[in-house]
């Protein structure tokens, strides 16, 4: 199975495409799509866009993982972020790639065992379950491979469940190759 971990944001969106095979897990490649400062908001929105389009055509992932949008104190960046992770979910809906949502302690509890745990520790989790010689840069690539590792590591992943294999499930179900 290929995963496509994305971690929104509208100046900067990581990804990691992560292939997980019998309790086997392997990063084919990560990144991030930037938007230049000082462009119009609709133009970002429009370069994330096509970016993910790009992606999701090049890596035909059999599934998404998108982290939850998490609003701390600056409300005008976290409208910024929803607008972009809505093209986000756009794109892999228009391709018909199952989505799965996870929230930041989700994610830090799949990886680091912690729903609590510190950034460094679920970077350093990463590294060492992927079996990578470094943490993956920049932290927005990293922060996506941390996602897809969640996914892969679920035991609650809406891939595993009957639900998700019914046909007429909705977003989540399972496509046919």
């Amino acid at each position: 199975m290929v995963i496509l971990g994305i971690d929104p944001g509208f100046a900067i969106v990581g990804f990691g495409v992560l292939e997980a095979e019998r309790g086997t897990t392997r990063l084919i490649r990560c990144g991030t799509i930037t938007t230049p400062a000082g462009q119009p908001l609709p133009a970002r929105l429009l370069q994330i866009s096509n970016d993910m389009s790009e992606l999701l055509t090049v890596f035909q992932p059999d599934a998404m993982a998108v982290e939850e949008l998490y609003f701390n104190n600056n409300v005008t960046t976290g409208i910024g972020v929803a607008q972009a992770r809505g093209v986000i979910l756009t794109e892999a809906e228009r391709q018909a790639v199952p989505i799965f949502e996870y929230s930041p302690s989700e994610v830090k509890l799949a990886v680091a065992g912690y729903g609590k745990a510190e950034k460094r520790q679920v970077m350093e989790m990463t590294r060492r379950l992927l079996a990578l010689r470094a943490v993956p840069r920049p932290d927005d690539a990293a922060d996506a491979v941390a996602i897809a590792l969640c996914h892969a590591r679920s035991r609650t992943s809406r891939l595993q469940s009957p639900e998700a294999a019914r046909p007429g499930s909705g977003r989540y179900e399972v496509r046919k190759k």
